[in-house]
């Protein structure tokens, strides 16, 4: 089975919940690939656990469409989809759109200059080997624009689907001319905000989301 798997450290947290949160973020990080075999007997060896947590777990990721059983198989890590990506992106668009409006109007000087740095980060590591470390970035930039909303609950609903759009966002960072598009992107919604200007913002985001899903789409297809 794929590469090593990264524990997820908690000491608060039970051991199904451990393993659980271990083996979503393995599969969110590419470390399990789509299609690959999740098998109770080998997972519960790599992680030191029984096959209890295992199994649990297997049966919460099948709930969050990450994880289906197909038959004389057991349990698979999920494709990425088109209609997967089509209905996450559909809801980011309109929540990202909602996102930067809402901070063209509450962002404070110190996340305005937070955000300029993490562009001006994500354009540093642009040509970066390592994919994971570009992604994280990328998600650094957004996670910014969010906190400047000051809305927990949309900042809740939001880093919920920055997850479910990980296993995405690796596969659209592993295309250099993807990274071009994204680091002018990121300039024109910062831009956006930095001036107040909502309906700037609302199409560099709708751009934004467009390449990304015509991107991901075109590897798909592939």
């Amino acid at each position: 089975m794929g590469k090593e798997i990264r524990t997820v450290i908690n000491e608060y947290l039970p051991l199904r919940d451990v393993v659980f949160q271990t083996l979503r973020q393995a599969i969110l990080y590419g470390e399990l690939k789509p299609g690959e075999r999740l098998m109770e007997v080998h997972l519960a060896e790599r992680l030191g656990v029984s096959r209890t947590p295992i199994r649990e777990a297997i049966r919460k990721l099948e709930l969050e469409g990450l994880v289906v059983m197909i038959p004389r198989r057991g349990a698979v890590v999920a494709s990425i989809t088109e209609k997967d990506l089509k209905d996450v992106l559909e809801v980011r668009r309109t929540l990202e759109i909602l996102a930067g409006e809402v901070a063209c109007e509450r962002i404070t000087p110190k996340l305005l200059e937070e955000l300029k740095e993490a562009g001006e980060e994500f354009g540093r590591l642009k040509d970066a080997e390592d994919v994971n470390c570009l992604a994280d970035a990328d998600v650094r930039f957004h996670e910014i624009i969010y906190a400047a909303t000051e809305n927990d609950r949309l900042i809740h609903i939001l880093n919920n689907l920055r997850e479910q759009m990980y296993r995405y966002r690796l596969e659209y960072l592993k295309d250099r001319g993807s990274r071009e598009r994204l680091d002018r992107e990121h300039n024109a919604i910062y831009t956006g905000i930095k001036n107040g200007d909502k309906k700037a913002v609302c199409d560099a985001v709708c751009i934004h989301i467009d390449n990304q899903e015509a991107a991901i789409l075109a590897g798909i297809r592939d």
